[in-house]
């Protein structure tokens, strides 16, 4: 049996695929740079008024929920959304935007394999998303002063999630045909999961007989591994959720390719 490897490729090839990856990667970032004032500020202000209204307002009411204050109870959820929602609306708007206007079949044409493109669209969006996170990161500190607990268990948690979201704003921009379907993921799956997902309460002031099936919810496990990384606080199996956060990641990444390379929705 012939085994490939990456050393098997020709060299030519392989100064194509990073050529084309690390072209992508730089036009995506340059691409938000560009108009941080719509793509890094915007998710700032949403945070400090979730904050202000959530946190401060509601939270004078509500107390305290595992001895810690409100606010910062649901602080590692703010900064997780911050997270999922900017790696999302980066891939999501620009495939969407390349394919609408037909110019991803430039890459097409070219050499570059799927793995690249692929590759560099997501890697996009995890820089944005990290960079909101880190932004909103600070804007929960100046509301309430956290000391990061697990900051390992922090990096790999925002590093699957930026990939997850990443690759659905992807998906989602693949397959849809117009502009109200490209919003379709975040309206109706990524927001109901989110609050649901345990961000502005935690899982067992659900019915009992519901809490199973929200176990099962991808942004649970974000927010539970936020929780712990940052507060310490372990409100499920953290470790079951980093693994599954994992799994997720490299499974639709894998997807993604596979689409990108047999032009799924994108042949016409």
């Amino acid at each position: 049996m012939l085994k490939m490897n990456f050393r098997s490729v020709p060299k030519e090839m392989r100064e194509i695929a990073w050529v084309g990856f690390v072209t992508i990667f730089r036009t995506e970032v340059r691409r938000f740079s560009r108009i941080w004032t719509q793509t890094l500020i915007p998710p700032m202000i949403t945070m400090v008024l979730y904050l202000f209204i959530f946190g401060s307002i509601i939270g004078r009411k509500v107390g305290t929920i595992f001895d810690i204050p409100y606010i910062q109870f649901i602080g590692p959820g703010i900064i997780a959304m911050a997270l999922i929602n900017a790696a999302y609306s980066n891939v999501s708007s620009s495939f969407f935007s390349s394919k609408n206007h037909r110019y991803y079949e430039e890459m097409f044409v070219t050499p570059i394999p799927s793995l690249s493109i692929v590759a560099g669209y997501i890697s996009g969006g995890i820089c944005r998303g990290l960079i909101v996170m880190c932004l909103v990161g600070c804007v929960v500190f100046a509301f309430h002063p956290y000391r990061i607990e697990h900051l390992l268990v922090l990096v790999f948690a925002s590093l699957m999630t930026s990939i997850i979201f990443s690759c659905l704003g992807m998906m989602n921009a693949i397959a849809a045909g117009d502009h109200d379907e490209a919003n379709w993921v975040n309206n109706f799956v990524i927001t109901p999961l989110t609050y649901m997902g345990g961000v502005f309460f935690p899982m067992s002031y659900l019915p009992a007989v519901i809490q199973p099936i929200a176990e099962l919810n991808p942004i649970l496990m974000v927010v539970s591994s936020f929780r712990y990384a940052i507060l310490g606080i372990s409100s499920g199996h953290t470790g079951i959720h980093l693994i599954g956060l994992a799994f997720l990641a490299f499974g639709l990444f894998a997807c993604l390719v596979v689409m990108v390379g047999r032009r799924v929705r994108l042949g016409d």
